[in-house]
């Protein structure tokens, strides 16, 4: 089984591997450890620790944190194998004969999040553009201009992106990333599932600047086409912390599109076991999102498309499909709705896994829009919701950048201002409701009023 290996070794060390300016090798970090197959072409992750107030609990996240990458504080995270055979006795053992592990985690497989059943699209991107009402967020200058805005997916074409709108679109090429033996550069990967997500980034954000991070092209053995590994995504989202942290405070924005999530336990550790990624806040990856937001990215996961009318073939939680950080408190989980407004079967309700109250809010899918999968093929599933949510987000952060409207009030904002289509308030269904923009316009100009 692939795990990923948390360590605590010497401060140098750590500081050599949360500066971006050194590349340290899983050599410099660990020597060999019994039992486990290093993988020596993946590069260690510096994991912060969460800090709790004055007078917190040391060992609870329930509570006010902050997250600390100095040297004598921060961890570091290696990926490695081990022998399904010998997996129980060297996750009992590691611990014990290296005071330097501090804990073994599950590097579960993602894939991403297409639809089932063969629906024809219900309107198009254009009906999109008109719902979320992208002409009075133009007047009011929100475009996405100067923001960041990183598709973690399978890579973005951006040849196909302007051939389909007849617009140009702006590609960071400097701040993009990809994994270790992923071939291609930004903007020139094959036309897929990101290029469908980039493109739906663009119909409320069309001046947003993309980064392109193509997680979901790494491989594994006898994995598919569709599939990645959550320790890329750990590096990725460690890269892209430092795109945060590299900009000025005043104007910090930074929004993160993932349409992907983990759909089995298999590749886990069971639910209570501290390895556990589904069910556990400490899991590496659920650490830097907490990190990330609290430094002033907002984050966005797709709800999932199993939905109780059309399950995704690969749905195998039982129960509660929105799992692990697509139900993580510090996120955006976006369900899908048609342009009718009508919740489409696929999409996962809640409650989650880390938060019950999940999904946070729905916004538009199954539409004929990016052309990725063909033209009579609809941008489908909670993959398109999220991402036209990441371009609402994006429009917004035009001029409301993080310190002006911390992450957690644009999510208080997003939540409060929706159209309630289920149950009165929230509900598993819907969450709050349909993303109203003409009630969040409102709201911030009357923000605005009180700010001046």
């Amino acid at each position: 089984m692939r795990v990923l290996i948390q360590l605590r070794p010497a401060p140098d060390v750590v500081a050599a591997v949360a500066d971006p300016g050194v590349t340290a090798t899983t050599a410099d970090v660990s020597d060999p450890l019994p039992g486990v197959v290093l993988d020596h072409s993946f590069i260690p992750v510096a994991l912060p620790r969460p800090v709790p107030v004055a007078g917190g609990d040391p060992f609870s996240l329930r509570q006010s944190t902050t997250f600390s990458l100095a040297a004598d504080q921060a961890s570091v995270m290696v990926r490695g194998e081990i022998s399904d055979d010998e997996l129980s006795t060297r996750l009992t053992l590691l611990p014990c004969m290296r005071s330097d592990v501090v804990g073994v985690h599950a590097d579960p497989v993602i894939e991403s999040g297409l639809t089932c059943g063969g629906d024809a699209s219900v309107g198009d991107w254009h009906d999109v553009e008109r719902l979320l009402r992208v002409t009075e967020l133009q007047a009011e200058g929100l475009d996405g201009s100067g923001v960041a805005l990183a598709v973690v997916d399978t890579g973005i074409n951006a040849a196909h992106i302007i051939r389909h709108t007849g617009r140009s679109l702006t590609l960071d090429a400097q701040r993009s990333w990809k994994p270790d033996g992923v071939t291609g550069r930004p903007g020139e990967f094959p036309v897929d599932h990101g290029t469908m997500c980039a493109f739906d980034t663009l119909i409320a954000a069309p001046r947003a600047s993309l980064i392109d991070i193509p997680v979901l092209l790494s491989r594994r053995a006898g994995g598919s086409a569709m599939d990645g590994l959550l320790s890329d995504a750990i590096a990725a989202f460690a890269h892209l912390r430092t795109v945060l942290a590299a900009q000025p405070e005043s104007s910090r924005s930074l929004i993160i599109s993932n349409s992907w999530g983990s759909f089995s336990p298999r590749w886990d550790f069971p639910v209570g076991h501290p390895g556990n990624y589904s069910d556990n806040a400490a899991h590496p990856f659920n650490l830097i999102i907490s990190s990330l937001e609290q430094a002033g990215a907002d984050v966005l996961f797709a709800a999932g498309n199993c939905g109780r009318d059309c399950r995704d073939r690969r749905c195998a939680y039982p129960d509660r499909p929105i799992s692990g950080a697509n139900s993580h408190p510090r996120v955006l989980s976006i369900g899908g709705v048609d342009t009718a407004g009508e919740r489409v079967g696929y999409s996962s309700q809640g409650p989650g896994r880390l938060t019950s109250r999940k999904p946070d809010v729905c916004a538009y899918t199954h539409f004929s829009g990016s052309g990725a999968f063909g033209d009579d093929s609809p941008d489908s599933g909670t993959s398109a919701a999220c991402p036209v949510a990441a371009g609402l987000v994006a429009a917004i952060r035009t001029r409301w950048p993080a310190s002006r409207l911390s992450p957690a009030q644009l999510r208080a904002l997003l939540r409060r201002t929706a159209d309630d289509r289920g149950d009165f308030g929230f509900d598993y269904d819907y969450g709050y409701g349909v993303v109203d923009v003409l009630g969040v316009l409102a709201s911030l100009r009357r923000r605005e009023m009180r700010v001046a």
